[in-house]
């Protein structure tokens, strides 16, 4: 066996240094110039995606929406027209739900129904 000398580990560590810099992969890029956003009130921007066939019992398609906006803005408290679970994905909202409010903090959960409710 070979002695290793200083210069050796150095290319060495070097080597491997290199080969553990890894650059993580990008997202995929929206397809926000499709024409699949629309703005209903100020700072607030609604994306819907494509319908895909629904395994759930009693709901023949589904499909993904995402109700962007920005902090301080408000909805006009539409009608919910379709079942639906809601999801909070960063930040938090305030919520009125049948009568009820609550505050909707990051990575939490609810339903909607057939009901008014607003954001």
């Amino acid at each position: 066996m070979k002695r290793v000398d200083r210069r050796s580990a150095l290319a060495i560590g070097f080597a491997a240094a290199s080969a553990a810099v890894v650059r993580p992969a990008d997202a995929q890029p929206t397809d926000a110039l499709a024409g699949n956003d629309t703005s209903p009130w100020p700072g607030v921007v609604i994306r819907t995606y494509g319908e895909s066939p629904s395994l759930i019992p009693g709901f023949k398609t589904v499909s993904m929406r995402d109700l962007i906006m920005q902090p301080g803005s408000k909805t006009a408290g539409p009608p919910m027209m379709n079942a639906m679970v809601c999801h909070i994905l960063e930040g938090e909202m305030r919520i009125e739900q049948e009568g009820k409010s609550f505050t909707a903090k990051k990575n939490y959960a609810w339903t909607c129904g057939h009901q008014r409710a607003s954001v």
